[in-house]
């Protein structure tokens, strides 16, 4: 395929076309809510308005692992937010999260109810309010931030540059896809060679810096899990240590049944829309 005509960009941009490919229903440059939507609100203390993208998916994995280790308040409501038909701009969300992004929590636990949004903030409070998954010791603390914070900073690359130009733009640029899978591969080997010295990304012990890497990284190195055949494409078989830590990950129940809540794609088997109770789990097969 041949390169685009150069473009020149204008010296004002004006929006006045739809851009981002098949996400281009959902780009605006502008914030705040398109429409009155109040958001639904159940029985937990605990409720999560989210999609199961890999930023979703964080935050329903530390919810289900908390709730094996026996933090009965991790109980939650996981309320479905359909962004292709734009409900994140809806006024109840855009209240919890300004931001229109998914996840997004309310914690009505106490006497005023706390909002908390951006997928790393909800790891850390939710780590710190159940005393969980994140180590009280300073310097083992600040290793798993490091790489918590390190994800945040990152994943805007492999999911907004490669993800984006490598499987989602409506034409193939060559310089874009260059850039974003060089800067991917880079990611992943930084990835690997942490983990050939340890176990997890904090050190001997899962936590949510584990949590926040996997669904996107780990998902990368599992084949045909995130953008098609790009396994193949990046040589994700060359991150041995990766492809360890995230198998062993992947190998985890609560993870098993994390990363199925708020899921619209896939098998139905696979697909638990809303989660308001553990027993909905069991309404699909196999049972995990």
């Amino acid at each position: 395929m041949s390169e685009p005509a150069a473009y020149t960009p204008p010296n004002v941009w004006v929006w006045n076309k739809p851009s981002g490919g098949q996400f281009a229903n959902i780009n605006r440059p502008i914030a705040g809510p398109t429409h009155d939507k109040e958001l639904p609100v159940g029985k937990h203390p605990l409720q999560l308005y989210s999609l199961a993208t890999p930023n979703g998916q964080k935050v329903t994995i530390l919810l289900e692992e908390l709730l094996a280790l026996g933090h009965g308040g991790a109980e939650y409501d996981a309320w479905l937010i359909k962004i292709h038909e734009g409900e994140q701009f809806g006024s109840g969300f855009v209240k919890v999260n300004p931001n229109s992004k998914i996840p997004a929590l309310l914690d009505r636990s106490g006497p005023k109810p706390i909002r908390v949004f951006e997928s790393g903030a909800i790891l850390m409070y939710l780590a710190e309010k159940f005393g969980a998954f994140l180590p009280k010791d300073p310097g083992q603390r600040a290793e798993v931030l490091s790489w918590l914070f390190w994800q945040m900073g990152s994943a805007p690359y492999l999911g907004g540059g490669f993800g984006h130009f490598y499987a989602y733009a409506p034409i193939k640029i060559e310089y874009a896809i260059d850039r974003f899978t060089m800067e991917t591969k880079r990611q992943l080997d930084v990835l690997d060679r942490r983990l050939a010295e340890s176990a997890y990304l904090g050190g001997a012990d899962y936590t949510i810096a584990d949590i926040a890497v996997w669904p996107w990284y780990g998902a990368l190195v599992l084949g045909g899990r995130l953008y098609g055949n790009s396994a193949e494409f990046l040589q994700v078989h060359d991150y041995k240590n990766v492809l360890r830590w995230a198998k062993a990950i992947d190998a985890r129940p609560a993870v098993k049944r994390g990363i199925i809540v708020n899921k619209m794609s896939g098998e139905a088997s696979t697909q638990v829309l809303e989660r308001h109770d553990a027993s909905d789990f069991d309404q699909i097969a196999p049972k995990i």
